[in-house]
């Protein structure tokens, strides 16, 4: 457990300020507000920009944007320049894309644990339910929602949490875009791997050096809940690499990578 105000919040984006909007929304009705919120743009153009300016005016807590030229999917890079911007000790993650329930926060701070790292789940939105969110600006889901998939990924439950928690020690299934580790174990394995370039798995190869160096992964459900909103898949040409890479990761029992972190 850690306090939220002990929470950088990092939001990965590009180019789709409609999404961005929401997402944002969601982080400032949180029932428990992070320290600092620090946008991860991977190259995104001046609607973005001009988005996130706007919601520094306002914005509850610290809004940083933290952007790098557009040279590709980069998504590995740019999250270890935001992570290196935090301030707090204890880092959660979600992409630009995925409306966080109210209690996010607050459900990431009570499960954080020293020795692990978190990974939650989302449920998604339909291309019609997704549609109807960004024309309304609808930010509040739940489990009987119209147009939500994977409901059972979306229950929240603070009383029947400890039956919703998992610990493993492997990296399967494990996704950037709900997330939750300390900085220090971050810093140890020198963060994302920047060569990582394109769609696939950077989360997972992250997620396999943590457990390289000792860590636990800890499952959450029935918490820390979050709504992903429909969009097409990015090109998958580099995932054969990523998983060679990823592969060897877990053979050699790499921790650390050589291009990471503090290679920027």
């Amino acid at each position: 457990m850690t306090d939220p105000h002990n929470i950088s919040l990092v939001v990965s984006t590009y180019n789709w300020p409609q999404a961005l909007e929401l997402v944002l929304l969601g982080v400032a009705a949180q029932k428990k507000l992070p320290a600092e919120v620090l946008i991860a743009d991977d190259g995104s153009g001046a609607a973005t920009k001009e988005l996130i300016r706007s919601f520094q005016h306002k914005f509850p807590v610290p809004l940083q944007h933290i952007w790098q030229p557009d040279e590709g999917f980069q998504l590995a890079r740019i999250r270890n320049k935001a992570i290196a911007a935090a301030q707090a000790d204890y880092i959660v993650q979600i992409d630009g894309d995925s409306i966080p329930e109210k209690h996010f926060i607050m459900d990431h701070a009570r499960v954080a644990e020293t020795g692990c790292f978190v990974r939650g789940t989302r449920g998604l939105l339909t291309p019609g339910a997704s549609q109807r969110a960004i024309a309304q600006k609808k930010i509040a889901f739940h489990f009987y929602s119209s147009g939500v998939k994977h409901r059972n990924n979306v229950l929240r439950s603070p009383l029947l949490l400890p039956l919703g928690i998992k610990k493993e020690t492997n990296s399967f299934r494990v996704k950037g875009s709900n997330m939750g580790f300390w900085r220090k174990d971050f810093i140890r394995v020198n963060g994302y791997n920047n060569a990582m370039e394109g769609w696939g798995h950077e989360d997972e190869e992250l997620a396999a050096r943590f457990i390289n160096a000792g860590l636990r992964k800890k499952k959450v459900k029935l918490a820390a809940v979050q709504y992903h909103l429909h969009h097409k898949t990015a090109s998958q040409e580099q995932e054969p690499l990523h998983c060679l890479v990823l592969e060897n990761v877990r053979t050699q029992l790499i921790i650390a990578c050589t291009n990471g972190m503090a290679q920027l």
